[in-house]
């Protein structure tokens, strides 16, 4: 259950939300709100994996 919504929340993000390594962005200039997108991204492709 859990790594199914896991794998559901990965494919909404990969459509909706940004992808900053695209853009080459530098994470010593990002945004607090950046960081908080990239973190989301790491932590549910994480879960997803497990």
């Amino acid at each position: 259950m859990k790594k199914s919504l896991f794998r559901f929340l990965a494919k909404i993000n990969k459509s909706i939300l940004p992808s900053f390594t695209k853009r080459r962005l530098d994470l010593s200039r990002a945004s607090k709100f950046q960081l908080a997108i990239i973190g989301w991204r790491y932590y549910v492709t994480i879960n997803a994996l497990d």
